[in-house]
């Protein structure tokens, strides 16, 4: 069903929280959840407001909330956001506008909270972020049709498609355990590999180190075993959606592929940013599936709902940035060496929920999508490094003047999204970045 644009939407709304105001991240128009700590404290739930986090347990402890925002909030006052992820859409809404309204200019509702100030918010840069939920399942998609058909060519596979990537959104299920949020430094994995040139395989760290620019998708309320959500339907089960970083180990991955696919090349590490962004925040920026082009064949009918095709996707820019351990010391800025867009996914994030449960998989609060590697028709749009560099061939020259084929120990790299659209205020996902170590022999 589509969400409906409502007074949180509204450009002309300031919050009293003046760090909001000021082209942020995260203005009042936004509202991310999160799990975060301050000073040491017990982790809990909360809400980016600019530069701070608004405390959820603290504001419902301050008897700030009434009806299914009250119940909302107390499900966020645990230690993960599962609680309040399960009990779906409604509450959900319902306390985003009653943060929207507490912490915005002149309302009501903020002549209660402001004087509150010194309790309800907590300087961001003094709080230690989570993942926001205990993570139960971590599936992986493939629905960046340029990213698949590059790793075609790369292969040399003719076509540079399987057969079945125009009827199925495929994926395969990741490691949840490896899941990580921004800030934790992600180890080179080892592995089996075939180096250049040499017909067996050997043992050691990989060297051709990849990241994967991707959308996040957070699971709500589940199903039950052997229910299929309809694809009409699936929107009710999204919580929202974040950045993802699938770290991938090229070289591993191109010798143990065969025949079931990825396993310690991509098993080591994912990185994710920590701020869940709600389906009602990125409401303004939906927009239609691009149609498919002549001659690729129509979804079947488990995969097609009208709604979802005129505004099932998302106009969101994406990029990734580069800040090299030279680019730190000289006190250069990060780089971008890419900038894409999510409206190149082939599918819609509810045509995969639909798809991996039609057989009746049972998805669970807390469970995590990638989108796949989102890359444009274009060189400067590929979302990983094995893309730009052309499996290692091309020279990446930074503006350090340090060369890049493939990421190296001590490069960070960060993934980014935000979302703009005339006559709306823009919102941020904060940054995905983690920094990439030697590992252990």
């Amino acid at each position: 069903m589509p969400i409906p644009l409502d007074e949180t939407h509204d450009a002309q709304r300031k919050s009293w929280v003046a760090s909001a105001n000021a082209h942020s991240e995260f203005p009042i128009q936004n509202l991310p959840l999160g799990v975060f700590s301050s000073r040491g404290d017990t982790p809990r739930g909360g809400v980016a407001i600019g530069n701070d986090i608004f405390d959820l347990k603290a504001a419902c402890d301050a008897k700030l909330f009434t009806g299914d925002a009250e119940k909302a909030a107390r499900a966020a006052s645990a230690t993960t956001l599962n609680e309040l992820m399960a009990l779906g859409a409604g509450p959900r809404a319902a306390l985003r506008r009653q943060v929207s309204a507490l912490l915005a200019e002149g309302t009501a509702e903020s002549r209660r909270a402001q004087p509150l100030a010194a309790t309800l918010l907590h300087k961001a840069a003094d709080c230690a972020l989570y993942l926001p939920a205990m993570i139960g399942a971590f599936t992986d998609f493939y629905a960046g049709i340029t990213h698949a058909e590059n790793g075609g060519k790369r292969r040399g596979t003719v076509p540079p498609l399987s057969p079945n990537y125009k009827y199925v959104p495929v994926a395969y299920h990741s490691r949840a355990s490896t899941v990580r949020p921004t800030g934790v430094p992600v180890r080179r994995p080892n592995g089996q590999r075939v180096v250049d040139g040499d017909k067996l395989p050997t043992f050691g760290p990989c060297l051709k180190m990849d990241f994967e620019l991707e959308f996040g998708i957070w699971v709500g309320n589940g199903n039950e075993w052997g229910e299929p959500i309809p694809v009409g339907k699936a929107g009710d089960h999204i919580y929202g959606h974040c950045m993802l970083n699938d770290w991938s180990a090229r070289d591993i991955q191109r010798w143990e592929s065969a025949p079931l696919g990825p396993f310690l090349s991509k098993n080591f590490g994912t990185t994710i940013s920590p701020w869940i962004v709600t389906p009602e925040a990125l409401a303004p920026f939906r927009t239609a599936q691009p149609a498919r082009p002549d001659g690729d064949p129509k979804p079947l009918p488990y995969l097609w709902d009208d709604t979802d095709q005129r505004e099932g996707q998302y106009d969101l820019e994406i990029e990734v940035l580069i800040h090299t351990e030279t680019m730190r010391g000289r006190g250069m800025p990060p780089q971008r060496i890419s900038m894409s867009n999510t409206k190149h996914l082939y599918w819609t994030v509810a045509q995969m929920v639909a798809h991996h449960t039609c057989g009746g998989c049972n998805l669970e609060p807390g469970d995590i999508f990638g989108s796949g590697t989102i890359s444009g028709p274009t060189p400067e749009n590929y979302g990983s490094i094995a893309e730009l560099s052309f499996d290692g061939t091309k020279d990446i020259t930074l503006a350090s003047g340090e060369i890049r084929r493939w990421v190296q120990d001590g490069d960070d790299i960060y993934l980014r999204a935000h979302g703009r659209r005339e006559g709306f205020v823009g919102i941020g996902f904060g940054d995905c970045c983690a920094r990439m170590v030697a590992g252990k022999s």
